[in-house]
């Protein structure tokens, strides 16, 4: 496995050509960030109602601070993930969040932060899953990496081809909406994965509790590559 200071290093030394993933019009003001962890009672709570109650305080938060775009935090503790069985299993149920969350509004575009080549495409359509999938890989001073785009708009993927190079800064795709992005409130589930293993258009976004530490090792902070967006860490 890669050594995760010389991920974070090659990052690093390349930060100055990062390009924003979202438009930098949308992050001012800075946007705000979002308690989805087990604190929230009000959407833990929610049963089958979550879709509804998490919409509306999306919406309340985004209305209250005045910005476009909110943040759902990496390394969040999420016992909403539970209503789906997708994450409640009896072996082990995922709750660890390994990505960073945008929300904003659907058809939202979603830009490449590097240079990058298209390494697979996914539609992953079980309820609470990603939808639309893309991962890019990437390919800094020897160090091959990925970063993963999740409920997409199928619309938007379907002009991507396996193996097609994008720019830094080219458009990889726009926001999905509830009924193709696995049933979420409209936002980028955005990841960086250090070693992808088989995975194929997909990647657990979601890891147990017990195995927290190997997962955060495998899929560090990506805030390093998100560009005018801050988070609470």
């Amino acid at each position: 496995m890669l050594n995760r200071v010389n991920l974070e290093t090659a990052i690093a030394a390349h930060s100055a050509g990062i390009q924003p993933v979202v438009s930098p019009e949308l992050l001012s003001p800075p946007p705000t960030v979002l308690d989805l962890s087990a604190e929230n009672t009000a959407l833990c709570d929610a049963g089958d109602r979550l879709m509804e109650v998490l919409d509306e305080y999306v919406d309340t938060q985004l209305e209250l601070h005045g910005v476009r775009v909110a943040i759902g935090q990496y390394n969040e503790n999420r016992v909403i993930y539970r209503h789906s069985d997708l994450f409640d299993s009896e072996a082990a149920a995922r709750s660890i969040h390994l990505g960073i969350d945008l929300f904003a509004s659907t058809g939202t575009e979603i830009y490449s932060p590097l240079p990058a080549t298209v390494h697979s495409i996914g539609f992953n359509d079980a309820i609470g899953d990603y939808g639309p999938t893309v991962i890019l890989e990437h390919r800094l001073d020897g160090i091959t990496f990925f970063t993963l785009y999740g409920h997409l708009a199928s619309s938007s993927v379907s002009r991507l081809k396996e193996g097609q190079a994008l720019t830094a800064g080219a458009q990889v795709a726009t926001m999905g909406n509830r009924q193709e992005n696995g049933g979420w409130s409209p936002h980028l589930h955005f990841q960086l994965i250090r070693d992808i293993g088989d995975w194929h258009g997909n990647y657990p976004g979601v890891a147990s509790s017990s195995e927290r530490d190997l997962w955060l090792n495998l899929c560090p902070d990506p805030i390093t590559l998100l560009r005018g967006v801050k988070h609470k860490g």
